[in-house]
């Protein structure tokens, strides 16, 4: 692939950190590591090192549930009440499983991002490390007034995603990050990944921070809870995150019913993006991408021309150039790919 160069090219000429894949027809094109994983101790980015993956992670909670409705031990259209105990809450007893995970509940975030708001800035006042569980969350958004009925717009929501990981927990008696190691990282051949308290010292887990406006890198420590939960935080290497998307498309996750569920578009969000369960939709090509304070990435397959990209990155703003370069060359002719940004 000969436009590869020009994407090595803007690596090169840039200050990027973090991990670039590109795969054609199941072979690597490009594989390669850039910047730094500690700024503290100058350890380099491998391939092999973990990164935070933000809201991507929700395509594994997304997966989770679809195989909890493949158990029967979950159903789509049931109650969100008749799962987690909402009483006194906000939460309409009309927002179901299918309204959470296609973000068309009509629920308050706790951080509402389509307006703006910053998720970081819910703890300047509040300890991160006092929301550990998923159970942790529901004061941050439960009690708020919700922005419309459910099933009545689509707006990008986190906390859907912790609903429904609420819901998992009552219907395999676990916890979210224990059922989605095993049976979802496990089953797809994960091996290396997995969710890391920020806190600890663990090898090959990249630390995120950014440089603020005098140059300085300010750590992401304290900017959300320590370890990932259902709506963002998992640490994956990138081809582990291939490695699962091969697994869903083979069927190797899902039943045959919830594959196509979670790899067709469900609800249109707006003139060019559609939802499904997780993924988003723009022409031929879905993806899923991911933003935090130092954290960035996205999963991309370019349907017109049948490559996968990976970019994650340990900085806020890292990936959305790679990403934007990766799309005019592999998006097709019509540029087939959605936002480049969160």
């Amino acid at each position: 692939m000969t436009d590869i160069t020009r994407l090595v090219a803007e690596l090169d000429g840039g200050d990027f950190s973090g991990v670039v894949l590109v795969r054609k027809d199941g072979e690597e094109v490009l594989a390669t590591a850039r910047g730094l994983a500690s700024e503290r101790w100058s350890v380099p980015n491998t391939l092999d090192t973990r990164f935070d993956t933000a809201s991507i992670t929700k395509l594994f909670t997304s997966v989770a549930v679809l195989q909890q409705v493949d158990a029967g031990a979950l159903d789509l259209d049931a109650s969100i009440h008749d799962y987690v105990d909402l009483d006194g809450t906000t939460i309409s007893r009309d927002v179901t499983l299918r309204h959470l995970l296609t973000h068309t509940s009509g629920i308050a975030d706790d951080a509402d991002e389509e307006a703006g708001e910053d998720y970081a800035e819910l703890f300047v006042d509040k300890p991160n490390y006092s929301i550990m569980e998923t159970a942790d969350f529901l004061p941050q958004f439960a009690y708020k007034e919700p922005n419309a009925a459910p099933g009545e717009q689509c707006r990008y929501c986190n906390v859907g995603y912790i609903l429904a990981g609420l819901a998992l927990e009552r219907a395999t008696g676990e916890r979210y990050r224990e059922y989605a190691v095993r049976e979802v990282f496990g089953r797809a051949g994960m091996e290396r990944s997995g969710f890391f308290d920020r806190r600890d010292a663990e090898p090959d887990v990249a630390e995120g921070g950014d440089r603020d406006d005098d140059g300085r890198w300010v750590s992401n420590i304290y900017s959300y809870p320590p370890i990932g939960s259902p709506d963002g935080g998992a640490h994956v290497t990138a081809r582990d995150l291939l490695r699962f998307l091969d697994a869903v498309r083979a069927g190797e996750l899902l039943s045959a019913a919830s594959t196509e569920l979670f790899l067709t578009p469900a609800v249109q969000h707006d003139e060019r993006l559609w939802n499904a369960y997780g993924l988003e939709f723009h022409g031929r090509t879905f993806f899923k991408e991911g933003i935090n304070a130092g954290a960035s990435g996205a999963l991309v397959h370019f349907g017109a021309t049948g490559v996968d990209v990976v970019v994650l990155s340990n900085t806020e703003d890292g990936a959305w150039q790679p990403l934007r370069v990766a799309g005019e060359l592999f998006g097709g002719p019509d540029g087939d790919y959605g936002p480049v940004g969160g």
